[in-house]
């Protein structure tokens, strides 16, 4: 990982969501000093520059709740394209999004997250509630047989840095070799490099008798977990943003708890999330 200090982005809209977000990313800067922009997307052009006064006004009293003050940033577009791109133009470390999850008439709209999330090379944190005391001390990650898998290893290090967590991996329950033999592969990496920083982790076998996806939050949820890290799959198709996707369903879990994704690199092979089971 790269020692250079780099913001923090909060998708902002004005919700109490939003709110959450910016208290878990005021939580993560105070850290390392990380500068943090709220970042609005505006449906009207006409309505920028009113916008941004309303968030600056906001930006400035954010100090008084969480000891920060954040940089405010308003443009015209879609939420869909243009929150990830604000995210690469900084170069953002990380960008912490409030979520609603999916409930009732929420449903639609909170199917739609994982669509922001994938429009962006930088990971997303998803919350749908404010910080808790312990913070980010024990991670869930489900680890499958993609190769890109492995992305995910630099930033379980990073988060122990940061948060001295405790790792807690769950694999699938596979009798296929081939997909047997790449999950042995990305554990075996895992271990390794997780190891090699004296990183504390345990590893367990879910049982295999519902989706990984469910089984991996119930898992999180028996351990008090306060972060899944996921990766997203590459060109998710437009079935999956209306449907739901895996991701997604982790994403909106109904625990509540926070979750990183992380989007593959390019020219990293993929297999699909779906594949693990779910």
């Amino acid at each position: 990982m790269e020692t250079t200090i780099k913001p923090l982005m909060v998708p902002w809209d004005f919700t109490k969501v939003a709110e959450y977000a910016l208290e878990h990313a005021a939580k993560i800067a105070r850290i390392d000093g990380n500068p943090v922009y709220l970042a609005h997307i505006a449906r009207r052009k006409d309505e920028v520059n009113k916008l941004k006064a309303t968030l600056d006004a906001y930006a400035a009293e954010a100090f008084n709740k969480f000891s920060i003050k954040p940089k405010a940033i308003v443009r015209y577009g879609s939420i869909f394209t243009s929150i990830g791109e604000i995210a690469d133009e900084l170069d953002a470390e990380m960008v912490v999004m409030g979520t609603h999850g999916i409930r009732g008439l929420q449903k639609l709209t909170g199917s739609w997250a994982l669509k922001v999330i994938v429009s962006s090379k930088v990971p997303f944190v998803t919350v749908q509630a404010p910080p808790s005391d312990n913070s980010f001390r024990n991670i869930v990650v489900p680890v499958d047989f993609r190769k890109e898998d492995k992305e995910k290893v630099n930033w379980l290090i990073y988060l122990n840095k940061h948060f001295n967590s405790k790792i807690h991996i769950i694999k699938p329950d596979k009798s296929d070799k081939r997909l047997l033999r790449g999950v042995s592969n990305n554990i075996l990496f895992a271990k390794k490099m997780l190891d090699k920083r004296n990183v504390e982790y345990d590893i367990i076998t879910a049982p295999g008798k519902r989706s990984f996806a469910k089984e991996t939050i119930e898992y999180a949820v028996q351990i008090k977990a306060d972060l899944m890290v996921i990766m997203t799959t590459k060109n998710i198709g437009l079935s999956d943003y209306i449907m739901g996707a895996d991701e997604q369903y982790i994403i909106a879990n109904s625990a509540g708890i926070p979750v990183m994704s992380i989007n593959p690199r390019i020219g990293v092979t993929t297999g699909g999330f779906a594949a693990m089971g779910g």
